[in-house]
Order: C-alpha cells, then sequence, then structure tokens
C-alpha cells in the first residue's frame, strides 16, 4: 500500500544523529524526500551515506541554526531543489552542563537560546514562505517546556520560550491550513545527556525510533485532526 507521505519534501534539523536522525529516516522510508541541516559535517556524511545505503531519498547541508544568513542558504537550496515543503521538523538542540545561574557563564546560556530559541524562529520564519495548506511544523521541545529542572536554566528557558513560539505561530498558520504541533518527548535515549548526566540509566528511556514513528504517525492523521502537543514518555515513568 502506498504510504500517504509518498512525494511529500520534509526538512530535518538536526538531523545526522539521535532523535533527529530517526525522523529523517522514518519518514524517508514512508516516501518522504528529506534535506538533513546539521552542524557538523562528518556527522553529515555519516548520515546520509548510511541512508543512502539503505536506499532513502535523502540530501544534506551544513546548517547552523542559529546562524540567520546559514538558515536563509539553506532554506533557499531547499527552495531551489524541491520547490516547496510539506513539514518542517525542528529537531536541532543545544544543552548545557547542570550548574546554576549565578555559575553559568553568559555568553554559555547565550548559547543554548540562540540555538533552541532563536534558531526554531529562524527556520519557521524561512520555511513557512515554501509551505501551502496541510504543511506541517513539528517543533521537539522536550518536557523541559513545562518542567523546571535546577541547574538547567538556559535549557529550560529556551524550550519554555520554544513553547510559547509554537503556540503563537498555530494561531498565526491556522487560516493558511499549516498546523503547528509542539514534540514534548520524555528521557530519550541520546547522546544530549552526556552534556548534563553522563550516568543517566539509558536502559530506562525511549529509544529516537519511538519518537520518530509517533511523529511520522501525527503526520499522516486528517488535516483537521485537532493534535497541538505529542507528549511521550518512557513506560518506566520518571527515571
Amino acid at each position: 500500500m502506498e504510504s500517504k507521505l509518498g512525494g511529500k519534501t520534509a526538512v530535518v534539523t538536526g538531523g545526522s544523529r539521535g532523535i533527529g536522525f530517526a525522523i529523517a529516516r522514518e519518514l524517508a522510508l514512508n516516501g518522504c524526500r528529506v534535506a538533513i541541516a546539521g552542524r557538523n559535517p562528518d556527522a553529515l556524511e555519516s548520515a546520509i551515506s548510511q541512508l543512502k545505503g539503505e536506499g532513502l531519498a535523502v540530501s544534506a547541508k551544513s546548517c547552523d541554526i542559529s546562524d540567520g544568513s546559514e538558515v536563509r542558504d539553506f532554506f533557499e537550496s531547499v527552495r531551489q531543489h524541491f520547490t516547496s515543503l510539506d513539514f518542517l521538523i525542528n529537531n536541532a538542540g543545544a544543552a548545557h552542563a547542570l550548574v546554576n545561574v549565578d555559575r553559568l557563564a553568559p555568553e554559555e546560556f547565550r548559547r543554548v537560546v540562540d540555538v533552541n530559541l532563536t534558531g526554531t524562529f529562524l527556520c519557521c520564519r524561512a520555511a513557512i514562505p515554501l509551505m501551502g495548506p496541510d504543511g506541517v511544523i513539528v517543533n521537539n521541545l522536550s518536557v523541559a517546556a513545562h518542567q523546571p529542572f535546577a541547574g538547567m536554566s538556559a535549557y529550560n528557558a529556551s524550550k519554555a520560550g520554544a513553547l510559547a513560539l509554537t503556540n503563537t505561530l498555530r494561531e498565526e498558520l491556522r487560516a493558511q491550513g499549516i498546523r503547528v504541533l509542539a514534540l514534548i518527548p520524555g528521557a530519550t535515549d541520546t547522546d544530549i545527556w552526556q552534556q548534563f548526566w553522563p550516568e543517566a540509566p539509558r536502559e530506562k528511556m525511549m529509544s529516537p525510533q519511538d519518537v520518530a514513528r509517533v511523529v511520522v504517525l501525527a503526520l499522516t492523521m486528517p488535516p483537521n485532526t485537532s493534535l497541538d502537543e505529542i507528549r511521550m514518555g518512557p513506560a518506566s515513568g520518571t527515571l
């Protein structure tokens, strides 16, 4: 049976590893033409090699989403290659070591906010002109968008701000027929834990593939479906 996503185009930021890679792979497996953005050229090359080795339709371009000029260049290349865009998955993110506000360097706070909040804004702003009715934007936010954690001020602030941005975009784009979803995954087994909790119990976490399958399910729901947030959590509960 032909996939509902066959022939659609998708951009996945931070798509060279972790949840982003799993989403890019799942989209391509379901017939999407996928463009991956990432900051690390070596990681991008490795991801593309693996996906193309599976016969999947993927491309990649280096892009720091916190840099407005790089974002413009990336989405211009998407326009030239695909003409239009159906799905934007804002997955790229940054974290920081666990440290309280009085000891967190201002430049570290700014770095995390620039990626998680400003980067999401820049990508949405560049993608919207390429999207038509039935387009979908999915912003990967984490439970930190709702729940504060001591020692994670920049991460919490950036994710809560990105949730507010997501909710605003939903209202702004409703008349255009573009859906905007907040992806709120609980603990997922990715490399980001190395930045603030290297000893985290990975065996209790969800896999990136679990998250990716739910995202694809959300994208294939009827356009008139009311779905604002996708919340997931490990079956074992809190870590």
